[in-house]
């Protein structure tokens, strides 16, 4: 079996496992949906009496039998090897579930190259008469049908929603996020096609940027006026909610 190149490749690995989309991306909602600065607490018993060991299990699992998912339980107790499998479409929905979202942001990333920003102004083909724009005027009304420039692009241009009846009528396939898509694979798959040697190699931007990108939001979002009373609002505990029973992680 391929062996880590370098100790760091592996370290990067795990880093890169543990910081993903979920952090950057639902934490912050979840967090602000179930109390805010009160979420924090069931949040870090779970993760201290949950995650956490799970987490060191899982990797002290498979560095000393050094197997993957569905061979290690053959090891442990052969009637449990359908957790493997498990654990292997779990992944695959994941897979589905994540690259869809990074191909969203590849197509935002190709939109940016313009002289105007497409969510930027109502100014555009997709847009309604409820489009209501902050910074278009200083005298601007915003009532329960209005709708941000920025939501309308995401909604009628990317997604094309107006398009669509309901589940049994999602609507065509927009042809732009499927090759979006199709390189989001295409790239997964060169970044694993030979194991750790070539994904150990990867880790070390994908390990590193999120972190890298984050910094940049945290140094310009504090930076921007009225950014403590955000933070303030948006962490201030709501302690009814630690009663509730509906919060997930």
């Amino acid at each position: 079996r391929d062996k880590w190149s370098k100790k760091m490749d592996f370290l990067l690995s795990v880093i890169g496992f543990a910081v993903d989309l979920g952090n950057v991306w639902r934490f912050p909602y979840i967090c602000y949906q179930n109390g805010g600065g009160a979420f924090l607490i069931p949040y870090t018993l779970m993760a201290v009496f949950g995650g956490v060991p799970l987490f060191y299990m899982e990797l002290a699992l498979g560095q000393f039998h050094r197997t993957g998912a569905i061979p290690i339980w053959k090891h442990i107790c052969p009637i449990f090897k359908g957790i493997g499998f498990a654990i292997c479409i779990i992944g695959l929905y994941i897979s589905f579930y994540y690259n869809t979202i990074i191909a969203w942001a590849l197509y935002y990333f190709y939109s940016s190259f313009s002289g105007t920003l497409p969510w930027a102004s109502c100014d555009n083909p997709w847009n309604t008469p409820h489009c209501t724009n902050y910074f278009g005027g200083s005298n601007v009304t915003w009532t329960n049908f209005s709708r941000s420039p920025a939501e309308e692009f995401y909604t009628r241009k990317v997604l094309e929603i107006q398009k669509s009846g309901g589940l049994y009528d999602v609507g065509g396939i927009r042809w732009q996020l499927l090759l979006c898509l199709f390189l989001i694979f295409t790239i997964v798959y060169f970044s694993l096609w030979k194991g750790v040697k070539t994904s150990g190699k990867v880790v070390w931007v994908t390990a590193t940027l999120p972190y890298v990108v984050l910094l940049i939001l945290l140094v310009r979002g504090a930076t921007l006026p009225g950014a403590w009373r955000g933070v303030l609002f948006y962490l201030r505990p709501d302690w009814s909610k630690l009663l509730s029973t509906a919060v997930s992680v």
